[in-house]
């Protein structure tokens, strides 16, 4: 592993990780109330994007970081479905 693929990894680790604690807040909760449904829907999508892109250029931190970032967002999503 390389500087680069390190630096990726790293840079993967820190934005992922910022959402857990948004999930656990929203699951102990049960309150979605000040998360904006565009806003939420709009980064799904771009997530989504990176993930496709990751997969193209084959980019491991790429595609690791969205598949998790995309699963922890798309439990926020489920939330805001299910509790508004």
């Amino acid at each position: 592993m390389n500087f680069i693929d390190i630096l990726g990894f790293a840079a993967a680790f820190l934005t992922t990780t910022a959402f857990l604690p948004q999930v656990l807040k929203v699951w102990r909760s049960q309150s979605t109330k000040d998360i904006s449904l565009p806003m939420l829907i709009t980064f799904i999508v771009g997530v989504t994007l990176w993930l496709v892109y990751g997969v193209i250029v084959k980019a491991a931190p790429i595609i690791i970081a969205n598949a998790i970032t995309l699963t922890l967002n798309l439990l926020i999503l489920r939330f805001k479905i299910q509790h508004g």
